[in-house]
């Protein structure tokens, strides 16, 4: 299963590896579809993908860390 979601990251985790720990952690495959960070805010639209128990175990671990994540719907630019 894939989901697409956006991410925006508090100026604290900008530069922790917040992404490559959840992918490796739930057995998830990330793919960047766009990304913008400055020294006060990342954003980020990622398509993740693999079981569904494991994309909502992930999506929960990056809100319990502060990132706040929604839902993309619709196309994406590809």
């Amino acid at each position: 299963m894939k989901k697409r979601i956006k991410l925006t990251f508090p100026p604290q985790l900008i530069r922790k590896p917040v992404i490559f720990t959840m992918a490796k952690q739930f057995d998830l495959m990330p793919n960047i579809r766009r990304a913008k960070v400055t020294e006060t805010i990342g954003e980020m639209v990622l398509e993740i993908e693999g079981l569904e128990e494991n994309l909502q175990k992930g999506i929960d671990s990056l809100q319990q860390q502060g990132v706040e994540v929604e839902l993309v719907e619709g196309d994406i630019l590809e």
